[in-house]
């Protein structure tokens, strides 16, 4: 499995500690982003689009028992490694049982930190590898659309817009959501970009021969149907 086709998510409140998690993972070619508080650690979580989590227990707001639960409870299911300064038995337990893979105590070497990333990773098996939909598979490596013999290779936004829309499936993903998650909460894009991505990927869809549709919902934005399914 290639690193770049996997999406790590950092949730810890300590700025120099998230930034250098972050360096750490992206210098072994991993797409990582960090948020600094668990409420906003939950939201972009529940976006279904991350293929690991790596979460702070100790954060103002929410802490990190509460963020796995709730992450959990929306059935979010990419494997969530806990960090903490507190190493006793019942803090271990308490992280298992919100939901968390595995448990790293503050200090940790970098090395460690690498090697339970990399453990969680393996656990998941190939299905970080591709997204398939109907007839169509997004190949996560090449960041190619395939269907049968034909395939197309999509853009860096128009891969991350077919990924969010493959990982919601029949559920709706809000305009809102999509620019969050593609372009970022503090980016000037507008609805109107999204609306633009999705009728390039439509196209894209047809130019291959695929029964997947990217469906508008009044209000409530975007989802894929294929023979009223994925």
């Amino acid at each position: 499995m290639g690193a770049d086709a996997v999406k790590i998510l950092v949730i810890e409140d300590e700025v120099l500690l998230a930034e250098s998690i972050k360096a750490l993972l992206e210098g072994k070619g991993f797409d990582v982003e960090a948020v600094y508080d668990g409420a906003t650690g939950a939201e972009y979580a529940e976006l279904g689009v991350y293929d690991l989590l790596i979460l702070d227990v100790m954060m103002p707001g929410l802490n990190g028992y509460q963020v796995a639960r709730q992450v959990r409870a929306r059935r979010c299911a990419a494997p969530i490694l806990m960090l903490t300064a507190k190493g006793e038995l019942e803090d271990r337990i308490e992280g298992l049982n919100a939901g968390a893979d595995y448990y790293l105590t503050k200090p940790f070497d970098s090395r460690e930190l690498l090697a339970c990333v990399n453990a969680l990773l393996r656990r998941q098996g190939n299905q970080v590898d591709e997204l398939v939909c109907g007839n169509t598979a997004l190949d996560l490596a090449s960041c190619t659309l395939v269907c049968g013999e034909k395939q197309v290779r999509l853009s860096a936004r128009e891969f991350d817009v077919m990924r969010a829309l493959l990982q919601a499936g029949e559920k709706n993903l809000s305009k809102e959501t999509i620019l969050a998650r593609v372009w970022g909460y503090d980016s000037n894009a507008v609805e109107n970009h999204v609306e633009v991505y999705v009728g390039f990927l439509r196209k894209k869809l047809a130019s291959i021969g695929s029964n997947v549709r990217i469906e508008a919902v009044r209000r409530q934005g975007y989802h894929l149907e294929v023979d009223g399914t994925c």
